[in-house]
């Protein structure tokens, strides 16, 4: 399974993301959620950086927490934003977050803790009138084409639709303040720069880097030809007390 790490993390390394988004979504999150110019912020699962740009542009007199489980994308995240006093980088487990934080940011991460079970471990972290924006995979169409419910249902079994991850945002005691769906172009900002780390890879010399290549190919089809039947949801949400 090492093997099989090291070849992922080949791929990813270095890449500008390491999942859909644009600076647009966190200009709305931001709107949305009534974040002041001088918020502190976290960028929960950060990876390697690609958010805090805008992050910070939201709140120019406030202060990005950016922290990520694996160092390179730390040290990808230092060469951007590390002569930044306002940023703040580190290696650490988005499970540990302690705040107070009056925005937390997360992009494309909140599954692996669960959405219900991270709001709750994260509800300690929130300033008063904080809030959590997060994204995550979405059902948008009750027709799910077969290669798409394939697809997920190896990565991310647990998936659903809008009104299901409201569900689990109130199983957690928070309430859903706005929704978005994440763009097209959004998802290119992703899908391209991997398309041309893929070809570069192209004549990967193991069977673990051949394996990763083809599921990398294999989730960009897959969006590509279904991006009317999921995507990912933007959702802000504050819980019911604050």
């Amino acid at each position: 399974m090492t093997a099989y790490w090291d070849a992922f993390f080949t791929l990813h390394r270095d890449l500008p993301r390491e999942g859909p988004g644009e600076p647009a979504d966190v200009a709305w999150a931001v709107a949305t959620a009534g974040t002041a110019p001088t918020a502190r912020i976290c960028d929960a699962a950060c990876g390697p950086g690609a958010d805090i740009t805008a992050l910070r542009a939201a709140a120019p007199q406030g202060h990005v927490t950016a922290l990520d489980k694996y160092p390179h994308f730390i040290d990808q995240a230092q060469r951007a934003h590390g002569t930044d006093p306002a940023v703040t980088l580190r290696t650490g487990d988005m499970a540990d977050i302690t705040g107070p934080f009056d925005l937390i940011w997360c992009a494309g991460a909140l599954y692996f803790l669960g959405i219900t079970e991270g709001l709750k471990t994260w509800r300690d972290a929130l300033a008063p009138g904080g809030a959590v924006a997060f994204s995550e995979p979405c059902w948008f169409t009750e027709a799910r084409p077969q290669e798409a419910a394939d697809l997920w249902s190896g990565d991310y079994p647990a998936m659903t639709d809008a009104k299901g991850i409201d569900a689990r945002v109130r199983a957690a005691r928070y309430r859903t303040i706005g929704t978005r769906k994440l763009s097209s172009a959004a998802w290119e900002n992703y899908y391209a720069p991997m398309d041309a780390r893929i070809a570069a890879l192209s004549s990967g010399d193991t069977p673990e880097m051949q394996q990763v290549l083809a599921e990398a190919r294999r989730e960009a089809q897959v969006w590509r030809a279904h991006r009317k039947s999921f995507g990912y949801l933007l959702s802000v949400v504050q819980p019911d007390d604050l």
